[in-house]
């Protein structure tokens, strides 16, 4: 496996403006309904979720008629919505300054803008800090204190939470490994439930710079997840403690998981140039998508890869001594 590779890899994920429509269509609609019941007040649960079913459809539309006008925050917002489901940059910008005039605090807006005019990765490090302080001078001190631990559950953050994603991703990208911590870790703190799945590049950044407290502490707490990521970081987790003997067993689990992963690391295959679109545990593009995680980590040990390779070729002797150890009849020898 090449470090080169992954970082190559690793630009797929950058941001253009004009995403598609489906991303934020939910959120839209979620928006939506709360502005249908706002001021609004139910006997019980029950009534609730009658007066919700009738929002289905048309209802919605013809309930947001009997409310109040947007503010000019909520027309900001809406306006961003449409920028991001721009097919041009162009249009992208025109929606975007529009936005910003109604609310000069609204942080997509402010994201877009970024991506459209940063010249280098230094300007785009310093529009989206732009943008996230923006939004905690939106939301307010106050609002984070009360509302830290579910804030993915709030529409209000969304935007918020995806800009501190994206700077994340782009200080890492950019080598400055350890800022790219303090906001994943940040956004952990702000949503525990990781609906976002920052957890995974952490968990590489943690093993990449060699703070395996952090990625001990991370592995507790979601020693439950299924993704291969996790399963292949225990392995390197325990090679950088010194316990190879666990580092073993973890490995033999790790393999159950995913066996592509194996593949790269030991450099039988490279990395694709693109991450794959999507992916089913177990599967191929399962360990790509993971090893954009934790490949550089991997890389970053000279130990560790060799280590790996060891394994693999120890595994091989085991299997063809078996073979050789069979009757000739069972082996189908000529």
């Amino acid at each position: 496996m090449k470090k080169k590779a992954a970082k190559t890899a690793k630009s797929a994920k950058t941001s253009k403006p004009g995403l598609p429509a489906s991303r934020f269509a939910a959120e839209q609609v979620l928006r939506d309904v709360q502005r249908a019941i706002a001021g609004k007040d139910f006997a019980s649960i029950e009534e609730l979720n009658a007066y919700l079913a009738a929002l289905a459809g048309p209802g919605l539309q013809q309930s947001l008629g009997d409310t109040a006008p947007l503010s000019p925050r909520e027309e900001a917002q809406e306006l961003a919505y449409a920028a991001m489901e721009a097919r041009t940059k162009e249009r992208a910008r025109t929606l975007a300054r529009r936005a910003l005039a109604k609310d000069p605090d609204c942080v997509d807006a402010l994201v877009i803008m970024t991506g459209i005019e940063a010249k280098s990765p230094k300007q785009a490090i310093a529009g989206l800090q732009k943008a996230l302080t923006a939004g905690e001078r939106s939301l307010g001190a106050e609002f984070f204190k009360e509302n830290k631990g579910h804030f993915w559950g709030l529409m209000e953050t969304r935007s918020y939470m995806r800009a501190r994603v994206e700077l994340a991703e782009l200080l890492h990208m950019e080598g400055l490994n350890l800022d790219a911590i303090q906001h994943y870790e940040a956004l952990l703190e702000l949503n525990p439930g990781d609906n976002q799945g920052v957890r995974y590049p952490l968990l590489g950044l943690y093993l990449t710079v060699g703070n395996l407290e952090g990625a001990r502490k991370l592995l507790r707490e979601f020693e439950d997840d299924a993704m291969a990521t996790f399963a292949w970081g225990r392995v390197l987790e325990r090679v950088l403690s010194g316990d190879l003997a666990g580092a073993s067993v973890a490995l033999g689990i790790a393999r159950k998981e995913n066996r592509f992963l194996e593949h790269y690391l030991t450099g039988q295959k490279e990395m694709p140039s693109q991450l794959p679109d999507s992916y089913s545990l177990g599967s191929e593009e399962e360990a790509i998508v993971c090893l954009d995680n934790i490949g550089p980590a991997w890389a970053e040990h000279p130990d560790a890869v060799p280590w790996m390779v060891r394994q693999l070729l120890a595994e091989e002797a085991s299997k063809k001594k078996e073979v050789l150890s069979m009757p000739k009849k069972v082996r189908h020898d000529p």
